[in-house]
């Protein structure tokens, strides 16, 4: 178990952190962000395309979301795969700009989607911990097969440990500071 397979772990860890930011991004918290609409996919030329490929996402004002469509052709399909989302957004057209109201989050509303935001921190944890296996696993292959000794195999677990218990926290804190965004009222 070399520097670099350390490095490796640390990388794929930081991966899965990074991949828990975009989903907590997507997640509604009563202000207009372009990272809301990102995830969006529309169907268009025979093809799925992000919507970001396919206009302009803008931020005119703190509750309204506008897309300038780049094709008039496709200016349907955008307004259809924004209502489509799951998201709860109600888009308007005006010649080819797409007006996406983003309306008051309910009470209700808010507690379902800090319960989205913990399942994704969760998933997020479960993330790490799977790359700490795999490096924990790759230690003791490594032990058994005399690469390395018993001492370096304890020094690189307990580095190992160090790197899952900072990304977990990392991960903890990611979460809570979405958890406020959304119950802010």
């Amino acid at each position: 178990m070399a520097k670099a397979d350390l490095d490796d772990i640390s990388r794929r860890m930081a991966g899965a952190l990074e991949s828990l930011r975009k989903d907590l991004a997507g997640l509604r918290t009563g202000r207009a962000s372009i990272s809301l609409l990102e995830p969006i996919t529309v169907d268009v030329y025979g093809a799925q395309m992000p919507l970001n490929q396919v206009g302009t996402i803008g931020v005119p004002e703190p509750r309204l979301l506008t897309v300038s469509v780049w094709d008039r052709s496709a200016v349907k399909a955008v307004e259809k795969a924004i209502r489509d989302s799951g998201l709860g957004l109600n888009p308007q057209t005006e010649g080819q700009t797409v007006r996406v109201p983003l309306p008051e989050l309910s009470e209700e509303r808010r507690r379902e989607l800090t319960k989205v935001a913990g399942k994704y921190a969760e998933a997020a944890r479960v993330a790490v911990r799977n790359v700490r296996r795999d490096g924990m696993d790759a230690l003791k292959r490594s032990e058994k097969d005399h690469e390395i000794s018993e001492d370096e195999h304890k020094r690189l677990a307990d580095e190992i440990q160090s790197l899952t218990d900072s990304h977990v926290r990392k991960v903890d804190e990611a979460a809570a500071q979405k958890e406020k965004e959304i119950l802010q009222v």
